[in-house]
């Protein structure tokens, strides 16, 4: 008899714990992903440190094992689609004139902080004994790098600009071959669904994954880590801050005549994930999920947020790539002219697909300052902090990827406004099996969890 209550007590609290608002179980795991951090650190408790790092590793190692599956089959569904599209070809161009728009605004809002702040000045950093990182990026690489040699390696190595570009190329075929084309276009549509339920169960465990990555950077770097870097990290986060809430309001309010604060209602799930995960692919089942729920058609997001995910990167290779390289000029005493300013402009805007939505954006760093000729060493200066700067990072560039869509669908007449205007609904609950939630191809009120 007196097991009964035990037994019933166990459900109520997995329950309780269950009804708990997603965003309230994240910031839980921030706060006590910080206090153990800093435990393990003051105290020297090895053992601690270790599990937190082991728990975050973990975490990030289930977000990128299904991007190749995930990359892969989500743009070759979402361009094969595009001939269920009235005008595809209009809204694609629209759609990469949004991003490269978007793009410029953050890389100027990047330089006018740098500009203004001098962020590697009086930093007495050295970079003696620092190597250039083993691969870096140039533009020959870039380029020649789209092209997969070994269509195996491009996904054991999760190269995603290949995979990106093998994913056109196979869905612009099933168009062009028609009913031929049809079973690989079931089987990739199956994959897609099963690789976005399991990457479901993944993001569930997001809060524990944000108290092992957390942890693990307060326990490993510390706060003192940041006195030297506290200009250039201020700069990063107040500039995304700028574009995500004021750059992006004003072409909601003014470009797409909508009310700024329904976007963030709605997208703010994403965001808070790309935050925590520091991973733009690995939030994508929930960027294109909320992008639906604010009334963009499931066509044109089907497209448009994996195409983003992948290439559109106002955190990573805007803002971040313009004020690292100011930083890294300063430290060497390096002076910047007009020419330099207008290159990193251009590498950011042209070169942003080469991040490819994964933690990260030394790639595109590299590229930048390989670009202007600095020193490659700097990079080292900046890796023990970028996980830091990589969250702020990331939770830009997933905004930006929702914003697009809905600016598009908006100026398109397309855009559902009821939907729009009440982004309601507990995103993380029972999912449907692709993750997504159904839409009409009309418009209407997409259907809830």
């Amino acid at each position: 008899m007196s097991t009964a209550p035990e037994a019933t007590s166990s459900p109520s609290v997995l329950a309780r714990i269950r009804k708990t608002p997603f965003w309230v179980q994240i910031v839980a795991g921030l706060v006590f992903g910080v206090g153990l951090g800093y435990l393990a650190r003051s105290a020297d408790i090895s053992w601690l440190a270790t599990t937190l790092e082991t728990i975050g590793k973990i975490f990030v190692q289930l977000l990128k094992l299904a991007v190749p599956p995930l990359v892969f089959t989500a743009i070759v569904v979402s361009v094969a689609n595009l001939r269920n599209v009235t005008n595809a070809a209009r809204l694609a161009v629209r759609t990469l004139l949004w991003f490269l728009i978007t793009s410029l605004i953050a890389v100027a809002i990047g330089l006018g902080l740098g500009l203004l702040t001098n962020p590697g000045q009086g930093t007495n950093l050295t970079t003696e004994g620092l190597k250039a990182p083993k691969s870096s990026g140039s533009w020959i690489d870039f380029l020649t790098g789209i092209f997969p040699t070994n269509i195996v390696t491009a996904f054991t190595e999760v190269n995603v600009l290949q995979i990106v570009f093998m994913a056109v190329v196979v869905g612009a075929a099933i168009i062009k071959l028609g009913a031929k084309a049809e079973p690989v276009l079931k089987l990739s549509e199956s994959v897609l669904e099963l690789t976005q339920t399991a990457l479901w169960w993944v993001i569930r465990l997001s809060p524990l994954g944000t108290l092992g990555l957390i942890g693990k950077s307060v326990a490993k770097y510390g706060w003192d880590l940041l006195k030297p870097f506290a200009t250039l990290t201020a700069d990063v986060y107040i500039g995304c801050a700028l574009v995500m809430f004021v750059a992006y309001s004003l072409l909601l309010k003014f470009a797409g005549g909508l009310n700024p604060l329904n976007f963030f209602k709605g997208a703010w799930p994403a965001i808070q994930l790309a935050f925590v995960s520091r991973s733009s692919v690995g939030a994508l089942p929930v960027t294109r999920r909320v992008t639906e729920r604010l009334g963009v058609p499931s066509e044109y997001a089907s497209f448009a947020v994996p195409f983003g995910a992948t290439t559109k990167m106002d955190g990573c290779a805007a803002i971040y790539p313009s004020l690292a390289a100011i930083f890294v000029a300063q430290v060497y005493n390096i002076d910047l002219g007009i020419r330099d300013y207008l290159l990193i402009a251009f590498v950011s805007v042209i070169g942003s697909a080469a991040t490819a939505g994964l933690t990260g954006a030394i790639v595109m760093l590299t590229l930048t300052l390989s670009t202007l000729g600095l020193p490659l060493e700097g990079v080292g200066l900046l890796l023990a902090i970028d996980p830091i700067l990589d969250m702020m990072r990331t939770a830009t560039n997933v905004a930006g990827q929702a914003l697009v869509p809905v600016l598009v669908a908006a100026r398109e007449k397309t855009l559902d406004l009821v939907a729009y205007n009440s982004p309601t609904g507990d995103l993380y609950g029972d999912a449907p099996a692709a993750g997504i939630p159904a839409q009409s191809a009309k418009g209407g009120t997409p259907a809830t969890a």
